[in-house]
């Protein structure tokens, strides 16, 4: 399976943005997909991940609240919409697809907020 991530850049604190995230390869509708980060220095971290119902969604604490996920079955593409951004989501932005496990990962998309 191949992710093509997009949407990042640059934005200055309390903006947003949307990042996507195309699938090909894959039985895509029937896979977990999920987004994680990794900022300078820092092990990647989990964010958030939505079910292949797309009902069922899952985020930590540090966005709930400020970031959605979602997904469009019929265009095989993840979304995250990300509001309220702060400097501290500064990262680069990874998606990933799986069932039990993520196991297929996109390139990354890189965030910068500015204060």
């Amino acid at each position: 399976v191949q992710l093509q991530a997009s949407g990042g850049g640059l934005v200055q604190a309390g903006g947003s943005l949307r990042l996507s995230c195309a699938a090909s390869g894959r039985t895509f509708s029937r896979s977990t997909a999920g987004w994680f980060r990794q900022a300078p220095g820092k092990d990647r971290e989990f964010l958030a991940r939505i079910g292949w119902s797309e009902i069922s969604t899952y985020y930590v604490d540090s966005v709930k609240g400020r970031f959605t996920i979602s997904r469009d079955n019929a265009k095989n593409t993840i979304y995250l919409q990300m509001n309220n951004l702060k400097p501290e989501d500064t990262a680069i932005y990874y998606c990933a697809l799986g069932s039990s496990k993520f196991d297929s990962w996109g390139q990354g998309t890189l965030v910068t907020v500015s204060s």
